[in-house]
């Protein structure tokens, strides 16, 4: 009998969606207490994932989600960086 692997899900801060690990964003507040990109998905730090879209981040931003599941406040530097980090 052969066993299926899992593929791990994740929960989207933008549209509140279960989606693909490997189909989201993950952003990461570093043990140093720095929010970054994480392109890896292996840095250190409490992380959250969002789409790659702009609705989803955008959504996030508003409605201060990434701040409140990061929890800390996010500079709108920040928000520019993931923007521009989004794969269309």
């Amino acid at each position: 009998m052969v066993t299926q692997k899992k593929t791990p899900q994740r929960l989207c801060v933008g549209c509140q969606q279960m989606k693909i690990k490997k189909e989201l964003l993950r952003v990461v507040r570093t043990p140093d207490d720095e929010v970054i990109l994480d392109l890896t998905g292996k840095k250190s730090g409490r992380g959250v994932y969002v789409c790659r879209n702009e609705q989803c981040l955008a959504k996030a931003f508003k409605e201060k989600r990434l701040e409140r599941a990061l929890k800390r406040v996010i500079d709108p530097q920040v928000y520019e960086q993931l923007s521009s980090g989004i794969v269309k």
